[in-house]
C-alpha cells in the first residue's frame, strides 16, 4: 500500500511525512478548535460559591462569555442552580431569552435609544440605570409595554465610569422612587463596581466599600428598600469578604482564569475551563541565517527545526506576543519565533522533538496541571490580562463543548 494514501505507516519524520489528520466527533478535519469543558465551569462556580459563604452568584455570560460561548455556558450554569447571569448589553439578554433561559437577568450598559431595551424590559430582564436619562427611558419604555420594570440603581465609588457620582446619587434616587411611587419601574438592587479588586490589600477597595455603604444609607433615607446590594466581582470575592454583601458578581474566574496575584485560581482549585488546540501545518529545517516571518526579527544561529502553526491574530492570537509566548507540542513548550501573522504563526521545535510532523497537535493554552501554557501565561508575554486573551478567540476558531449535558 501507497504511503500517501496511509499516512499513520509513514516511517520517516518531519517534512516528508504527510500529515496526520485530526477529527472532531463529526469526522470533519479541524486546524484550530477552542475546547470547553462544561464540568470543569460547574465545579469553579462550586468552588467559587463555597469561598462566598451566602451571597447568592451571578454569572457573568457577556461577550459571549468571555469567549466560552454565552448560550452553553449559561445553561450549564443554570443546571448547577445559578440564580443570576449577568450580561453588559440589553442584546445579550434578549439573546438569552431567545435560548429559552426564563432566569433572573441583569444587562447594564446602553447608550439612549438602544432599539433591544423595549424587548428586554418586556422580557423580564432587569435593567441597570446609572442617570436620570436611562431612568426615563427605562419608564418609559415600561410604561408603554405595561409591565413593571425592575431596576438596579448603579452609584460610582471611585472607578469613574458608569454610575451616579456622588454629587448626582440623591438626585436619582429622588427621581427612582417617583418613578416607583407611579408603578412603572421597581427598584429591586443598589450596586457599583471596584477599580483595583484585583490588588489584595489595595487601600482604594476599602475606600469604595466605604462610599458604597453611604450610597445605600442614603437608599434607605430616601425611602427606598432594594431587595439586593452587590459590589464584588471575583477578585474581590476571593480576597475582600466585606465586598460580597447579597449578591456576587463572578466572571473570569468562572472560566479558571486568575484575576488577580498570580495563582490565586489554583489556590481555590479552578481549573481553565478552554483550551485552545491547533494542529502542526510544516516541519522543517530552515538554514543558520535564514529569518523567520515579517520584518526577520528573528534569525536562525544555526539549522533550526521549526513548526507551522496555523492560528494568527484573526484568531484571536495577539501579535504582541511574538517571540515571547510558547505552546506545547507533544509534552514540550516551544518558543514562538518571528512575529505571529494573521493567520499563522512559527515555533521552534528544537532537538528534542525530532519525530515531530505535520498533523501533530499543538496547545496554544490550556490547564497548567498538564504542563500546557495557560492563558495568564500569554497575557504576559502580551502584555495584557487573561480575560483579553480568552475573550478574544474569534469565531473562526470552533468550539467543541464538554460534559454538562
Amino acid at each position: 500500500m501507497n504511503s500517501r494514501n496511509h499516512p499513520d505507516e509513514c516511517s520517516g519524520s518531519g517534512a516528508n511525512c504527510p500529515a496526520r489528520p485530526h477529527r472532531r466527533n463529526n469526522g470533519n478535519v479541524i486546524r484550530a478548535e477552542a475546547v470547553i469543558d462544561l464540568d470543569v465551569l460547574c465545579g469553579n462556580v462550586s468552588a467559587i460559591s463555597h469561598t462566598a459563604k451566602g451571597p447568592a452568584i451571578m454569572a457573568v455570560v457577556k461577550a459571549d462569555a468571555y469567549g466560552h460561548g454565552m448560550v452553553p455556558v449559561a445553561r450549564a450554569v443554570r443546571s448547577a442552580g445559578v440564580p443570576w447571569l449577568g450580561v453588559a448589553l440589553p442584546s445579550e439578554a434578549r439573546d438569552l431569552r431567545a435560548s429559552g433561559d426564563i432566569g433572573r437577568i441583569l444587562a447594564w450598559l446602553w447608550a439612549p435609544g438602544d432599539d433591544h431595551l423595549e424587548p428586554c424590559i418586556d422580557a423580564d430582564v432587569d435593567m441597570s440605570v446609572s442617570s436620570r436619562w436611562a431612568l426615563a427611558d427605562v419608564a418609559d419604555v415600561a410604561q408603554r409595554v405595561g409591565v413593571r420594570a425592575r431596576v438596579h440603581l448603579k452609584v460610582d465609588t471611585g472607578l469613574s465610569r458608569n454610575g451616579a457620582g456622588m454629587a448626582e446619587w440623591p438626585r436619582l434616587l429622588a427621581a427612582a422612587r417617583e418613578e416607583q411611587d407611579r408603578g412603572v419601574i421597581e427598584i429591586v438592587g443598589v450596586w457599583s463596581h471596584l477599580a483595583n479588586a484585583d490588588c489584595p490589600d489595595d487601600q482604594s477597595v476599602a475606600d469604595q466599600i466605604t462610599a458604597f455603604d453611604a450610597a445605600y444609607e442614603a437608599v434607605g433615607e430616601a425611602g427606598l428598600r432594594p431587595e439586593l446590594r452587590h459590589l464584588a466581582n471575583t477578585a474581590a470575592t476571593i480576597d475582600y469578604p466585606g465586598s460580597r454583601y447579597d449578591l456576587v458578581r463572578v466572571g473570569i474566574g468562572m472560566y479558571g482564569v486568575h484575576p488577580s496575584t498570580p495563582g490565586s485560581a489554583k489556590t481555590l482549585g479552578l481549573a481553565p475551563v478552554m483550551t485552545l488546540r491547533s494542529r502542526l501545518a510544516l516541519v522543517k529545517t530552515i538554514p543558520a541565517g535564514q529569518s523567520v516571518s515579517y520584518g526577520s526579527t528573528w534569525t536562525a544561529a544555526s539549522a533550526t527545526r521549526v513548526g507551522l502553526v496555523p492560528v494568527g491574530y484573526a484568531d484571536g492570537i495577539p501579535r504582541a506576543a511574538s517571540g515571547r509566548a510558547e505552546v506545547q507540542v507533544r509534552g514540550v513548550r516551544c518558543p514562538v519565533i518571528g512575529r505571529i501573522a494573521m493567520d499563522q504563526f512559527v515555533i521552534e521545535l528544537g532537538d528534542r522533538l525530532s519525530d515531530v510532523r505535520a498533523g501533530d497537535d499543538v496547545v496554544v493554552f490550556g490547564d497548567e496541571s498538564g504542563g500546557a501554557p495557560t492563558a495568564n501565561d500569554w497575557a504576559v508575554a502580551s502584555d495584557s490580562i487573561g480575560y483579553e486573551i480568552v475573550t478574544r478567540v474569534s469565531s473562526r476558531v470552533p468550539r467543541r463543548y464538554l460534559g454538562a449535558r
